[in-house]
């Protein structure tokens, strides 16, 4: 899949699946173009990627026809250019609660190289000159915005948030969000899926992409999917071998009379 048929798909309301990538092991890519998938999400938020590291595996990816999606470590638009430069396709932003943050990205990821007072005066509604727009949308118009929603006033200012020009998606953080709700990791919980079920419904009403960071429970995750549209699913690498192993040793450890008690550490919040 390409970046422009990638975000083709997400707006249309399409399913497309990724999962988050840890690795920057050199092997790794060949594992992860067997799984199915449709992209790739490299987060530098949570994971330990340098710039140099970041590059190396949009570069790798994209050439696998995995459009790389990288999470910047906030809603910073210089850090969104960043990302674009390094070769990601898009870029995913956490914690987004203002309609100024999501125009500000807006211009670092579609209107590039823009910067400046130029910049503004175009979000602010200044026409651009055809011979510039046409070169805005031929290098950077494909390039993919998605914003993390995962606090109480993002979800309040949801619809305001929807209605901007240029972004791409919509992505629950879980774990963030049901903190800010007052029910921590919560999931299955009805404030916690009517809160879901809320941002899926009114991004595919806006035409834009709905997802969320799904985790074990992939009965709930269907659910959303067929009554509220949710089309942009993912997972972890890590937490899916967490998982594994976590069975099979436990599996091992069982069947030879060895069986340890789990010390109740979790996983990575995402």
């Amino acid at each position: 899949m390409t970046q422009k048929e990638l975000r083709a798909a997400m707006r249309s309301g399409r399913r497309v699946y990724g999962t988050l990538v840890s690795s920057d092991a050199p092997h790794w890519p060949d594992y992860v173009r067997t799984i199915g998938l449709d992209y790739v999400f490299i987060d530098t938020e949570h994971i330990a990627l340098d710039r140099k590291q970041m590059s190396w595996m949009c570069k790798a990816y994209a050439a696998m026809g995995l459009p790389p999606i990288v999470r910047i470590t906030s809603p910073d638009p210089y850090l969104a250019s960043v990302a674009i430069d390094a070769g990601a396709a898009g870029v995913m932003v956490p914690y987004v609660e203002t309609v100024e943050q999501v125009k500000a990205l807006h211009g670092a990821v579609k209107l590039r190289p823009i910067k400046g007072e130029r910049l503004q005066r175009i979000l602010d509604g200044e026409e651009v000159a055809p011979k510039l727009a046409n070169y805005l949308q031929r290098t950077a118009g494909e390039n993919i915005l998605i914003i993390n929603v995962e606090s109480r006033p993002a979800l309040e200012n949801l619809d305001a948030i929807l209605s901007v020009e240029g972004l791409d998606g919509v992505l629950i953080g879980p774990h963030d969000l049901s903190c800010s709700l007052d029910i921590p990791e919560e999931y299955d919980s009805p404030e916690f899926d009517a809160a879901a079920r809320t941002i899926f419904r009114k991004a595919r009403q806006h035409g834009v992409a709905a997802g969320i960071q799904t985790g074990t429970n992939l009965d709930q995750a269907v659910s959303w999917a067929q009554e509220d549209g949710l089309n942009l699913l993912q997972s972890a690498d890590v937490a899916a071998m967490q998982m594994l192993l976590t069975a099979q040793v436990g599996e091992l450890r069982t069947k030879l009379g060895d069986k340890k008690e789990s010390d109740g550490t979790g996983g990575m919040a995402i």
